[in-house]
């Protein structure tokens, strides 16, 4: 009787589980997406009962330029657009320059323009720092510094050694009268009810980016804020991939973290500002009222054009991916490319591979350590396709490579939050500074050159006998590259 009910039931059960995934690829392939993307999550809800389904629920949904991100709140404000028209009359000065760096990468700068939202600025300073060592001792000093306001966005934070010191001075500066805004990412970062309540009494602001709270959690798993931005008096920003923990300081007896980062002074960090309180107004749910003093004047006269490319689901288009792909068919000398993740769509890959195939040097740097195999099996699956076109690929082998930079020609860089895949591109919100610098350049691609020292250099001839085994694992984790 028991056994008869059992197999009805699982019988159902399966049924009901197919006619759920069937409306769910139908939904899939109307949206007329990635064809790859679309191809993955069909296979996953057709071939994996439930757990494709789970994984779709979890995943899946397409919240792109949907209420859940709308944010107008913080543009429609005079001062927002007294600041941005002023940028707006500045650029007629901007399209007048035949500086060698900004002609050349023309197009990606009117592509950048054409955002509304990553203006060229001129007059910019810009420190890079390497690991996490550099960036907590500066930006640190610039906290207790600070008279008027700090505002921090990371998508990890926690109350570990480092994190706590960052809490504790943070509190200070609150109890000076220092206005001190958080947003953490909900899911990425682990901060106890004890450090909470520290900042909360000390008059600190703080707010999750997209909290998970079941049932709700289904449409929120995906979208996570990625950004790691500190602007410490609207004087001077910080951005790179330098998150708040214990890991991105090497101290002795610890895995070594490669990292960058940049500090930055000048027009540039009135961009990321608003940026900051575009997320805050989102956040908070509150009226914010823009202030002024945010937005201060700039008196920097140091010359670093750059402009800051932000893309998330809030954003009409992948900026940062249009930006990339912009930059690497700009090329024509080099391009050094190092990222933690590299699992390209088929329009980066192609731009990669047609660079190096029509004489560009492409020397590509990533991990050989990772927090990931299945990421590490697909990356590497892009290997030899990359070394029949030409490419170097060179694996990282002193720790843990999560630096995410690009040097093209000696005149172009980017140091951002964004990797090379399909999270960072299309699904995630991440910033990337554009800097159009020979001085930037030289830095970044010395830099680069460094850390070679530590990597070791994939030859062709090798790559090709590796074991089945692994390539089996290379064409496995590939097929569900698209949803990593």
């Amino acid at each position: 009787m028991w056994n008869f009910i059992g197999d009805h039931l699982g019988k159902l059960l399966i049924g009901l589980n197919y006619l759920l995934a069937l409306g769910a690829a139908v939904a899939i392939v109307m949206r007329n997406t990635n064809p790859n993307r679309t191809l993955s999550y069909v296979l996953a809800l057709l071939l994996i009962p439930f757990v494709g389904l789970l994984f779709y629920v979890l995943f899946g949904q397409e919240y792109r330029r949907t209420r859940m991100f709308r944010r107008k709140n913080v543009l429609n404000q005079v001062n927002i657009k007294k600041w941005r028209q002023s940028l707006d009359v500045y650029q007629n000065e901007v399209n007048s320059l035949e500086k060698k760096p900004l002609k050349l990468k023309s197009k990606l700068i009117r592509l950048m323009q054409a955002t509304k939202q990553s203006p060229l600025t001129l007059h910019n300073k810009v420190e890079v720092l390497i690991n996490g060592e550099e960036k907590f001792s500066r930006l640190f000093d610039d906290i207790k510094k600070s008279n008027s306001s700090i505002h921090l966005e990371y998508y990890i934070f926690r109350d570990d050694k480092i994190g706590s010191e960052l809490i504790k001075l943070l509190c200070d500066k609150a109890e000076e009268g220092v206005e001190v805004r958080i947003n953490y990412d909900y899911v990425a970062s682990s901060i106890s009810n004890k450090a909470k309540d520290k900042l909360r009494k000390a008059g600190v602001e703080f707010y999750p980016f997209l909290p998970v709270y079941f049932p709700r959690f289904a449409s929120k798993l995906n979208y996570r804020n990625h950004r790691k931005i500190a602007v410490i008096d609207g004087r001077i920003g910080y951005v790179g991939g330098i998150n708040v923990g214990d890991e991105y300081v090497n101290t002795e007896g610890q895995r070594y973290w490669r990292d960058t980062h940049l500090r930055i002074e000048g027009e540039s960090v009135g961009v990321i500002q608003l940026q900051f309180m575009l997320n805050w107004d989102f956040v908070s749910e509150e009226d914010i009222r823009i202030k002024d003093e945010w937005f201060p004047e700039v008196n920097e006269r140091t010359e670093i054009p750059m402009q800051m490319a932000m893309s998330g689901p809030d954003t009409q288009w992948a900026y940062i991916k249009e930006a990339m792909f912009v930059a690497i068919n700009s090329a024509s000398e080099y391009l050094y490319l190092t990222t933690p993740y590299f699992i390209p769509n088929d329009e980066i890959l192609t731009a990669l591979l047609a660079a190096s195939r029509s004489g560009v040097k492409v020397k590509l740097l990533i991990p050989g350590i990772s927090d990931s195999r299945v990421a590490k099996f697909a990356s590497y699956s892009y290997i030899e396709r990359m070394l029949e076109a030409g490419i170097e690929v060179y694996l990282y082998q002193k720790g843990i490579l999560h630096a995410k930079t690009m040097v093209i020609d000696g005149c172009f860089s980017t140091v951002g939050t964004s990797n090379i895949d399909y999270r960072s591109f299309d699904i995630n919100f991440e910033i990337n500074a554009l800097m159009y610098h020979e001085g930037i350049a030289g830095d970044l691609a010395a830099q680069f050159h460094e850390d070679l020292k530590d990597s070791t250099r994939i030859e062709p001839e090798v790559w090709k006998v590796r074991p089945m085994k692994q390539k089996l694992k290379e064409s496995f984790c590939r097929l569900w590259a698209p949803l990593l």
